[in-house]
């Protein structure tokens, strides 16, 4: 993981909508939050426009990946591993 930057970790952090410090009660909460609100299949029944549903699901499915990239990167990187401290 030394290859992450304060760039990518300030990018997650701004995707989530946090700022530091960082729980992991905090980053599971917000990443189950948001994963709700862009849930891809809370589209179907928004219009009758097939163009724009798909236009709204591939943002809900561009904004699903991004929200689960942003959280394995904190995850990794700012939340302590509790197995190595016993």
């Amino acid at each position: 993981m030394n290859d992450v930057t304060q760039e990518d970790v300030n990018h997650a952090l701004e995707v989530l909508g946090l700022t530091l410090p960082v729980t992991p009660e905090t980053l599971d909460r917000t990443k189950r939050v948001l994963l709700y609100t862009w849930n891809p299949a809370r589209y179907a029944n928004l219009t009758n426009n097939p163009k724009k549903y798909m236009q709204a699901y591939k943002k809900a499915e561009e904004m699903t990946k991004l929200i689960e990239a942003a959280h394995a990167l904190l995850s990794a990187v700012l939340v302590p591993d509790d197995e190595n401290a016993i």
